[in-house]
């Protein structure tokens, strides 16, 4: 299949703009007591994120053959958690950072002990939303019950959190991890618990549901490389960030350990990799294939 970024940026751009709608709901009133938390908190999530994990929720729906409206709680969960990550990342005792997408970090404007009680909040909530998930008529309790295990799995400590601990150690030179495992754990594991998400609350079969497991873990590794890649390439306005920032801090990442041109052929097999694992699709996962696609192409 042929990929047009122009064509699926605008189809990005329309999904992402009805999963900030959803959001916006979610998140409620800025002015509910105490509302320095619920600004904060609007701050943190309504920024101008791309929003591939909910995408990836709905779409796990929509392969199942289910209807993207019955995972919508689950999809903005999702959205809830990373948000609350990047908002502690971004705090002084970890990457210290001013700048998110272009605006101040949210210790920044609201002050450092606000941003992590934001973070909290974000992701005591997205548990919250989660469970209501089971509200929705063609939705089984039970499935949800299955879902808030594994995304609890991929954010704790054997997931993201983990990963950021390892990231740290590296950094600090008090620890030497794998680069793949370090990013399956910090990045790849949200983004695979967000695909089986949507496709286990709509009943996917176990083997469907393994090519999505792979597809996430591809999509992952693909993701953090093309990251490194635009850290030294990218162009600072559309990053929303400062270039350079992971050979200022000493990071180790795939442009110091294989070069510009070894980290793009290492993306490229990690595309390819996504590709095979979705041989089991058909058109249904067209979507998941030009996503895949479009990491190779982004520019933020």
């Amino acid at each position: 299949m042929s990929f047009n970024m122009d064509f699926f940026t605008q189809e990005l751009r329309q999904r992402k703009q009805y999963i900030d709608n959803c959001l916006e709901k979610y998140l409620g009133d800025e002015s509910l007591n105490p509302p320095i938390l619920h600004q904060a908190m609007h701050y943190a999530v309504l920024n101008g994120g791309k929003r591939l994990r909910p995408i990836m929720v709905l779409e796990g729906a929509r392969i199942a053959g289910g209807k993207a409206e019955s995972v919508i709680p689950t999809a903005c969960a999702l959205e809830m958690i990373h948000s609350y990550s990047l908002v502690h990342d971004d705090l002084p005792a970890m990457d210290d950072d001013d700048l998110r997408r272009g605006k101040p970090t949210c210790h920044k404007v609201f002050g450092e002990a606000n941003a992590i009680l934001t973070g909290d909040a974000l992701l005591t909530g997205a548990f919250e939303l989660m469970a209501g998930n089971a509200d929705i008529d063609e939705i089984k309790l039970k499935d949800v019950v299955r879902v808030i295990r594994e995304v609890s799995h991929a954010a704790g400590s054997q997931g993201m959190i983990g990963g950021q601990v390892m990231d740290m150690a590296v950094e600090d030179k008090t620890g030497d991890y794998d680069l793949s495992v370090l990013d399956g754990l910090k990045t790849g594991e949200l983004f695979k618990a967000s695909l089986r998400a949507g496709a286990i609350l709509n009943r996917l079969n176990e083997a469907g549901l393994e090519a999505l497991t792979q597809y996430g873990e591809h999509f992952g590794l693909a993701f953090q490389i093309t990251d490194d890649i635009l850290d030294v390439s990218g162009d600072q306005t559309l990053i929303g960030k400062p270039v350079g920032s992971d050979e200022k801090n000493v990071r180790t990442t795939y442009i110091s350990l294989f070069g510009v041109e070894g980290a793009k052929e290492r993306a490229q097999q990690s595309v390819q990799a996504c590709m095979e694992s979705l041989a089991v699709f058909g058109y249904e996962a067209d979507f998941l294939r030009n996503l895949a696609q479009f990491t190779l192409y982004r520019t933020s």
